[in-house]
């Protein structure tokens, strides 16, 4: 059992004990950068990895991040098959047909964005982790959620059934008059909007990404 002491060391390391996973499925890893760190453009909180595209790269690899949430060396192997999955994709289809058939083939199964190791690849996952040893890593653990000070006010007509959101400065003004049945439409209980992104990628946008934004990282 090796002993690693440095985090990027271990991961260069799975990625290299990988290999004959991917080769064996037909596909060879490519070239690739792996680190620590927390992703970009999507939550922290529940993004477990991410890979870029090579062209995002200024050494014309596919950069991948592995959470700091993750210490578990079977849970961290399972995630970085799915992100070379993308590398051999180059992030090109997305978790579209191309990134399944890849990741069907190599041995993860579910939905696309949380595609994760079969039971007889978690078996070899297993298996590797007892030949790379502890990976040199805590993880971080991140607070429960807090309130923040932002509360909003609704408004609702008690006719129509109509309802408004109040910011909290104009709410003290009273309520709106309903446009449909013009009468005082009547406060609601007041909703805590809580500071935490549960959200992908692509609900952070609002909308289709132009042709020169596509080639973005995939978690």
């Amino acid at each position: 059992m090796k002993q690693h002491t440095v985090r990027e060391s271990w991961l260069e390391d799975a990625v290299r004990h990988l290999e004959p996973v991917f080769s064996k499925a037909g596909y060879a890893i490519p070239p690739v950068r792996v680190s620590c760190g927390f992703p970009a453009s999507s939550s922290p909180r529940t993004t477990l990895g991410q890979c870029w595209p090579r062209e995002r790269s200024g050494g014309g690899v596919n950069e991948i991040f592995i959470s700091p949430k993750l210490d578990d060396p079977v849970q961290l192997l399972d995630t970085l098959v799915h992100e070379l999955c993308h590398a051999v994709d180059d992030c090109f289809s997305g978790h579209g047909e191309d990134f399944k058939g890849i990741a069907q083939t190599v041995g993860l199964e579910g939905p696309a964005r949380m595609a994760h190791a079969t039971e007889e690849l978690m078996v070899r996952l297993m298996m590797i982790s007892q030949e790379l040893g502890p990976y040199p890593h805590q993880a971080i653990v991140f607070p429960p959620p807090r309130p923040s000070n932002a509360s909003r006010n609704k408004a609702k007509c008690g006719q129509c059934g109509y309802e408004v959101t109040l910011l909290k400065k104009w709410a003290t003004y009273g309520a709106p008059i309903c446009p449909k049945d013009n009468i005082r439409m009547q406060e609601a209980v007041i909703e805590t909007i809580e500071n935490t992104t549960e959200y992908d990628t692509e609900s952070v946008t609002g909308s289709k990404p132009k042709v020169d934004e596509i080639r973005r990282a995939i978690s």
